[in-house]
């Protein structure tokens, strides 16, 4: 049993150090997005239910360093300051599948075409289900427009802020600590619990165990994407937990289908598009990530097939072994900043609890 649990840590540390580094870069793009990004740049695109502002929406989703208990709140703001259910739709599909920081991660554990499909994947996905919901008639809901965005994560508008200009570097700073520490300590524990659940399936389950066991066809894709749809996991999570997979036969168009469903859909997700955007759109919403999920990973082991790469071997165990010697040093200073963001909460309810105990 500790064999067990040291290896589990040691494939953990493994597979934190092919990451952190990347994770890093990402945080810090997502850093100078949030802080150069006008602030009323996103609501001015999706203000209408037609085709341009859905593509628009789902473009302007892919890049951002938002999860999808994150990406609530932005959504319920923009709906309330006018934004169309289509393109509102959109940016909550794309918006979660992918970003800068899950593009980084993918690069680093994955491969090179993956990084690609992944948000070009997420970005159809995002279009077919705003066009979608666009046919659909409108219905009365709690997103209905009615107050501006109060939420953390959109910044609000211009409008809401018209006196306050930091600057170039003021904005820069702001944006920084944006990323080091509010989308740090949003993804951050997620991370590394997908990388502990990494580590546990590379120490635990055996090679070749899912080609053995669900063939590389569709039911690893059906498999993916019930595991997915009712699992919270953000982007950044998710995909340690499918490199992990891969390295045990899963397919990468199994891979795609979690990769799409698991940070765009969960029960807690869906109860709030449902009070959010309706239960058609809800029932829209969840249709469209399955069925165009299932679509694209047929797609994805296609285009595999057309590369000559084997699909049940399109990642390999030397690939992790070939880590820069600054691989650990990025990893304490990702565990670090990480923890970082979570002390001072921890702190503030050890300190309450010893309080109600005095009193």
């Amino acid at each position: 049993m500790i064999d067990l649990f040291i290896n589990i840590l040691r494939e953990s540390w493994q597979v934190l150090n092919e990451t952190a580094g990347y994770c890093l870069f990402g945080i810090f793009m997502a850093g100078l997005l949030r802080a150069f990004l006008p602030d009323d740049f996103v609501l001015r695109h999706l203000g209408k239910n037609d085709m341009a502002s859905v593509v628009k929406a789902s473009v302007i989703g892919v890049p951002m360093p938002v999860c999808s208990c994150g990406v609530m709140p932005v959504a319920m703001g923009l709906r309330r300051q006018g934004a169309g259910a289509g393109p509102t739709t959109a940016f909550m599909i794309s918006t979660p599948e992918s970003g800068i920081d899950s593009i980084a991660i993918t690069w680093a554990l994955l491969d090179p075409l993956m990084t690609v499909l992944r948000p070009l994947a997420a970005f159809i996905t995002a279009t077919v289900a705003g066009v979608a919901v666009n046919y659909l008639p409108e219905e009365k809901t709690a997103g209905a427009p009615e107050e501006p965005c109060a939420c953390s994560g959109c910044g609000g508008t211009a409008e809401a802020h018209p006196q306050y200009n930091p600057g170039a570097a003021g904005r820069l700073r702001e944006g920084l600590r944006f990323a080091f520490t509010e989308l740090l300590r949003d993804i951050g524990p997620s991370l590394l619990l997908g990388i502990l659940i990494a580590g546990a399936i590379a120490a635990i389950v055996p090679d070749g165990f899912i080609e053995q066991h669900l063939d590389a066809g569709f039911m690893p894709m059906l498999v993916m994407l019930a595991a997915g749809v009712p699992l919270y996991v953000c982007a950044s999570a998710s995909t340690p937990i499918v490199a992990a997979l891969a390295l045990k036969g899963l397919s990468p168009g199994a891979a795609l289908v979690f990769l799409l469903a698991g940070p765009a859909t969960n029960a807690a997700t869906l109860m709030v598009v449902a009070r959010l955007m309706g239960r058609r759109i809800a029932a829209v919403y969840v249709a469209v990530i399955a069925v165009v999920a299932l679509l694209l990973g047929l797609a994805a082991n296609y285009l595999y097939g057309l590369a000559a790469i084997d699909i049940t071997g399109w990642i390999h165990a030397d690939h992790f072994e070939q880590q820069s010697p600054l691989a650990p040093v990025f990893s304490v200073i990702l565990v670090s900043f990480i923890l970082k963001t979570k002390l001072p909460k921890l702190y503030k309810k050890v300190i309450a609890i010893r309080f109600r105990q005095k009193t």
